[in-house]
């Protein structure tokens, strides 16, 4: 959430960036400062008011202790008088607190500058790739035969147990999944993350600090009974870790890995793109979270881009980095790069990994700030799939193929303990 007070002191700045990311509704900055000025002069009379009720209170004691009664009787009846009037104040301004910050849970972040203007995806800059690709050719079987062929994941039989997007992964199927887990938290470790177990529901709150409410898209799974929420991803609850915390600066940075499974909807999502693992309504997935100093957050940016350069290269498996255009940048985020894989036997680009820096968005709503030279700031949050599942598995199936089996990149291997799926 953007500060009210950054959005009137840097007008032209935000809505330029709005503007870059194809939002609409600008008229947004201006009903959020309006309504900030007028919750001030809510704050101001209230203050008045109180400041009087309490001077009076002072002046009644020492007109009692003069022995005029009389007199203490009035101001006393004064007193009742602002007493009312500050209640109505003080519900005026909750009020008005409350207008403010429904108007600002709407404005999305600003892109950062690098970011560029554009309205989809086919807008989004291509900053890296490691290979030229090219499809398998004729005879070449996507992942969900490969799945059935050899008996790994069955589509149908995740349907009679649950509904479509629920798959059920079976022998190497579900030990090729747990083996990419541990490798991926390995990794991640290697690098100096420390591995969390987080809950895999949230409560509203959690879901408001993070960005994912108030969930415009509905893509997210409610139960309504105990409202609570079952988490997109590892970030919400572990992000929320640190929601009301100030740090020291010395205890900067943090850095977190989760893995979890993750729920979402996938409302409006139809069509060939979305067959077999392309798109699911459960999967798993391991996180990287950062909590940094605004002014290390790109550095780290970076840094984690890397990172995930190094896992994908350890799986053999041609890919691409975007950074993505201010239209296709999501909510929360100042940048994001996305990570695509080739799937030769689809002949597509497929998502696996999005890397964001948040600046100070999810920190405001989180409040967590950290101390420096004797004043508390806003940190800056990142996060980042390291990796998600489901595509990594399509691609690794379906790169690999051959006629004696699908065969694993070497590291996966050891982490399986076989080298091929036959």
């Amino acid at each position: 959430m953007l500060q009210v007070n950054f959005l009137r002191d840097n007008k032209e700045r935000v809505l330029e960036g709005l503007k870059k990311r194809q939002f609409r509704n600008l008229e947004l900055v201006d009903e959020a400062i309006a309504t900030d000025d007028e919750r001030k002069r809510i704050q101001f009379e209230l203050d008045s008011q109180l400041s009087e009720i309490n001077r009076i209170s002072k002046e009644i004691g020492i007109l009692m202790k003069d022995g005029k009664r009389e007199e203490a009787e009035l101001s006393k009846s004064k007193t009742a008088q602002y007493k009312s009037s500050s209640k109505e104040l003080e519900q005026e301004l909750d009020n008005v607190e409350l207008d403010l910050m429904n108007i600002l849970y709407q404005i999305p972040n600003i892109p950062n500058e690098l970011v560029k203007n554009g309205a989809t995806a086919d807008d989004n800059e291509i900053i890296y790739q490691s290979h030229d690709v090219k499809g398998l050719g004729e005879g070449a079987i996507p992942h969900w035969e490969l799945a059935k062929k050899y008996n790994i994941i069955d589509f149908e039989l995740g349907v009679k147990i649950a509904g479509a997007g629920f798959p059920v992964y079976l022998g190497k199927g579900a030990r090729l999944q747990r083996a990419l887990v541990q490798y991926f938290l390995d990794k991640n470790v290697e690098k100096g993350y420390l591995e969390v177990n987080p809950p895999h529901v949230i409560n509203e709150a959690s879901g408001y600090g993070t960005g994912q409410l108030p969930d415009k898209e509905g893509q997210m799974y409610y139960i309504e009974e105990d409202d609570l929420y079952l988490i997109p991803t590892a970030e919400v609850p572990v992000t929320n870790l640190y929601r009301d915390v100030l740090f020291n600066e010395k205890d900067l940075p943090i850095k977190n890995t989760a893995f979890s499974q993750c729920y979402r909807r996938e409302a409006g999502s139809y069509g060939a793109h979305v067959r077999g693992l392309n798109r699911l309504h459960q999967f798993e997935k391991v996180e990287i979270v950062r909590i940094e100093k605004p002014e290390n957050s790109y550095a780290v940016l970076e840094e984690m881009v890397d990172h995930i350069k190094e896992i994908l290269t350890d799986l053999e498996l041609p890919y691409r980095v975007l950074r993505l255009c201010g239209g296709d940048t999501g909510f929360a985020s100042a940048m994001t790069y996305d990570f695509e894989v080739w799937s030769a036997a689809q002949e597509m680009w497929l998502e696996v990994s999005s890397v964001s820096n948040f600046e100070t968005f999810q920190a405001n709503r989180l409040k967590c700030r950290y101390k420096t030279d004797g004043k508390s700031q806003l940190v800056h949050t990142l996060n980042g799939s390291a990796m998600a599942l489901p595509r990594i598995m399509a691609a690794l199936l379906e790169n690999n193929q051959t006629e004696e089996g699908i065969r694993l990149p070497k590291k996966i291997a050891e982490y399986a303990r076989f080298d091929v799926i036959n």
